[in-house]
């Protein structure tokens, strides 16, 4: 078979990932502290963009939604408004303007070249701001408090407690080796080799140490946590001591097998239990937990008088930029070296690409959120127990998106509802056939009614899990009992036989 070489055109379909496009996928599944993260960035890094103070106007306008109508979603730039504003700001340039840009420019430049930036309006700020009768500046940092830590803690305590230097220094290297919660996790023997150090001094530091603040720190697993909060409280008597070398029995809920290893009745071991929950497990969170960003809804949806629901994007969580089309003007007439307008042109085109990418964004969640809304109307008027089962192809197929699409905008974004804050996810639920051939169940609606079921127990009427499987089916809910097991293990509820004991202690 012979070889040759030959030229052929062809014509095909092929979806390239360019940079812009990567960037708004990017943008489109980051949450609302990432984003304004990402903005910040690039307001430090692009010249040419700049803070929309201004503008009154957000990509996301108050939207009514009819409860429960059916139809196609109205059109989106047509429920939006019109941006024509925005063009006009990102579009026009004023001559007048783009002189001050550029004297403030060429000031600025000469100024910072010569060395001679003038400190005046510092220097009467530290004139005029109370400081010390000496002349000295007043430094704003120092009067900010500064969050303590587990180490530095322990380390003051140690100071105070161990006066002895190769004591102190066992200390540090124990202190060291705490994890968050406060608890010990090294190798001993690895510690008295790098030390040089006899079992019997780490040992007597060790006990020290265990005596600081918080108690139960420096203990190596739960058990001894527990144990020295108890002896700190002088409550680590035998039957104490019993209960807490038997924890698994109390997580099983066995108080028949822990009356009789501790020796005392059914009201001491509730007693006995009630000051166990009183201890704290993890003793070094009480120092330097780390700290938790508070859930900001992207989306609020309130009741409209008319009976509809209005829904708005947060205007908190929507960064609004433009493109300083002046500043642009004003340094590309300057620019001589093709390095310098290649710069610029990169520049505007990415913070066009980022202007128009923040806008299609804002787009995409509130089209999103309308349709979660029309879906879930009666989970907004009924609760939970009325949550529908629906998919992201669902929304997809409503709004005219792809499903990559939806998933990425319920990513890290969440909806301000009369219910309370949901993730948009939440809204997406498997769902359980009906025994009566009626419309399907949304799983998080049925892992509801087992809790309330669960709730509703007594001492003598504890249910098993083919109870509640009977009672759901009687409930027009098909479930089966291993789905059942599954959702009361998800609710973090135990089974019936430690219910049951459970009911009997403390019933």
């Amino acid at each position: 078979m012979a070889l040759n070489q030959r030229l052929e055109l062809r014509q095909g379909q092929s979806l390239v990932m360019t940079p812009q496009l990567q960037q708004a996928i990017k943008l489109l599944q980051m949450s609302s502290h990432e984003l304004q993260s990402f903005v910040e960035a690039e307001l430090e890094r692009n010249p040419l963009l700049e803070r929309d103070e201004t503008s009154d106007n957000p990509p996301g306008k108050t939207e009514n939604i009819e409860p429960a109508t059916e139809g196609a979603v109205q059109d989106i730039a047509g429920t939006l408004g019109d941006d024509s504003a925005t063009a006009e700001k990102l579009e026009t340039m004023d001559t007048d303007l783009a002189n001050v840009y550029a004297d403030e420019a060429r000031a600025d430049t000469e100024a910072r070249v010569a060395g001679a930036v003038t400190d005046s309006s510092w220097a009467s700020l530290r004139s005029s701001s109370g400081g010390g009768g000496d002349g000295q500046s007043f430094n704003l940092e120092a009067t900010l408090s500064e969050e303590r830590t587990l180490v530095a803690h322990l380390t003051e305590q140690l100071n105070l407690a161990v006066s002895d230097p190769s004591q102190r220094l066992i200390g540090l290297h124990l202190i060291g080796m705490l994890n968050d919660a406060g608890y010990l996790k090294a190798d001993m023997d690895a510690l008295q080799e790098q030390l040089g150090a006899s079992p019997e001094a780490i040992g007597a530091v060790l006990e020290t140490v265990r005596t600081f603040d918080p108690p139960g720190v420096f203990a190596r697993d739960l058990k001894e946590c527990l144990e020295i909060q108890l002896k700190e409280r002088d409550r680590y008597d035998p039957a104490m001591q019993a209960l807490v070398e038997n924890l698994e029995l109390l997580a099983k809920r066995d108080f028949a097998k822990l009356k009789k290893l501790c020796g005392v009745d059914l009201d001491d071991i509730k007693d006995m239990v009630l000051e166990i929950r009183e201890l704290n497990p993890r003793p070094g969170n009480v120092f330097g937990e780390v700290v938790v960003q508070p859930v900001v809804p992207d989306v609020q949806v309130r009741a409209a008088p008319d009976g509809t629901w209005q829904i708005e994007l947060n205007s908190e969580t929507l960064p609004r930029v433009l493109v300083n089309n002046q500043y642009y003007a004003t340094v590309s007439a300057g620019s001589q070296r093709e390095e310098d307008k290649l710069y610029l042109s990169e520049c505007l085109s990415n913070a066009t690409w980022l202007v128009k990418s923040l806008d299609q964004r804002a787009r995409t969640i509130l089209a999103v959120s309308r349709e979660i809304v029309r879906q879930q109307d009666a989970f907004l008027v009924h609760g939970v127990e009325a949550l529908k089962p629906i998919t992201l192809k669902t929304v997809a197929e409503a709004i005219d998106m792809h499903e990559s699409t939806i998933s990425r905008v319920t990513s890290n974004k969440y909806m301000a509802t009369p219910r309370g804050i949901f993730e948009l996810k939440y809204f997406f639920t498997t769902a359980i056939s009906s025994s009566e051939g009626g419309d399907a169940h949304s799983s998080e609606s049925v892992r509801h009614k087992i809790r309330e079921l669960i709730d509703a127990e007594t001492a003598k009427d504890i249910l098993s899990d083919d109870m509640i499987v009977d009672i759901l089916r009687e409930a027009g809910i098909d479930i089966a009992r291993r789905t059942v097991a599954k959702y009361r293990e998800s609710l973090g509820i135990p089974s019936s036989v430690q219910r049951r004991r459970e009911k009997r202690a403390y019933g």
